[in-house]
């Protein structure tokens, strides 16, 4: 059986590499690659520049006479999309259109949802180990929150059109040698803001295991709900030791503020209501994965974290301009005054593009 597929959010990372992977399966016949971004580069796929928020996704579904359809448009990253607002019309609003949209086009058989394991929240009293049933999401907030109600709708639609084979990929945090996500990001840094007395487990995927997963998701029918992650868990002191950073440890009810910091200034795009990762960190039962899905990640979670650590990027990335230094002198003793320790010093930019401009912090960095 050939298949028909159109892939939304294709100009990202996992949305790209997963139409090249597709472009290359004699079962599929034709793709849609469907984003808002100009993207090219593909050799089969037909690149379609449409918004799944808007009620016009109807007909990019119905035109093209897909059988399947991938979400991969929900976005962590809110400055990327212009701000909170926007991230939450993308990943509700838009997963809603689309799933209104698979509803009343009847050619539709398959829909795959790529969640995340940011689903369950980051709280001290959760499990150890989080399973797929897991539904203590009453205190999500944020990306969690969007997470949360964009499964909702997936699973309305599948009990609305019980004949469609619905699957739901939760994935961990993906790092590789070209992911662009808020962990790259973060193990770009120098100085890797730490929550002073914590230490917590990370569980992480790669970035080609994620591809394929997606991949299998589409030629082979595997309904359900999953989580996606790497074997083997790291704790962040071990995480930044392999990454030769240095830890900035700051109070915990400091670490929103050090969050909102690095993120107005541009330097990380991390979601805030995610800073509690980095306090009680977030592991995965991924046995359904294995036994039920059938696939076993082929890279652990030290794989994923040492595959982008050794890559060009993350070399070139970790090297600051001097402003970006004294932002973080200037951030570090921020926090240490609020927590009761020295008055912090004058900000002053540095040397480079703005030398010889001294100025004060914007004031939404106080």
């Amino acid at each position: 059986m050939t298949r028909r597929v159109l892939v939304t959010g294709a100009s990202g990372f996992l949305g790209r590499d997963l139409v090249r992977s597709l472009e290359t399966e004699k079962s599929v016949e034709y793709i849609a690659a469907v984003d808002t971004k100009p993207i090219g580069g593909f050799d089969k796929a037909e690149f379609i520049r449409a918004d799944v928020a808007s009620p016009l996704i109807q007909r990019v579904i119905a035109s093209t006479g897909v059988d399947t359809v991938v979400h991969a448009d929900l976005t962590s990253s809110p400055l990327s999309v212009g701000g909170r607002s926007a991230q939450k019309e993308r990943n509700v609003i838009g997963t809603m259109q689309l799933l209104g949209a698979c509803q009343r086009v009847e050619a539709v058989e398959k829909v795959v949802v790529r969640s995340s394991t940011a689903v369950y929240g980051n709280d001290s009293s959760d499990p150890s180990i989080l399973r797929e049933d897991w539904s203590n999401l009453s205190e999500a907030s944020g990306y969690s929150k969007d997470l949360a109600d964009a499964e909702t709708f997936a699973r309305d639609f599948g009990r609305r059109r019980s004949r469609v084979k619905l699957t739901i990929l939760r994935f961990a945090n993906v790092m590789g040698p070209t992911a662009e996500t808020s962990m790259t990001q973060l193990f770009s840094l120098p100085l890797i803001p730490t929550a002073l007395g914590f230490d917590p487990r990370l569980q992480l995927l790669h970035e080609q295991d994620a591809v394929q997963v997606l991949r299998k998701s589409v030629v082979e029918d595997h309904p359900g709900v999953f989580n996606v992650a790497a074997d083997g868990v790291l704790y962040l002191s071990q995480a930044i030791r392999l990454a030769r950073r240095l830890p900035l440890p700051v109070v915990t009810p400091l670490g929103t503020i050090a969050g909102d910091v690095l993120r107005r200034f541009g330097v990380i795009d991390f979601p805030t209501d995610q800073t509690a990762l980095l306090v009680h960190g977030r592991v995965v039962d991924t046995q359904r994965l294995k036994e039920v899905f059938g696939y076993k990640p082929v890279h652990t979670t030290r794989d994923a974290l040492m595959s982008f650590l050794e890559s060009p990027r993350a070399s070139r990335s970790s090297a600051l301009k001097d402003w970006q230094k004294e932002l973080y002198e200037f951030a570090a003793s921020r926090f240490a005054a609020m927590a009761g320790g020295p008055a912090p010093r004058p900000y002053v930019v540095g040397a480079g593009e703005d030398a010889g401009q001294a100025s004060q912090p914007p004031a939404e960095a106080n």
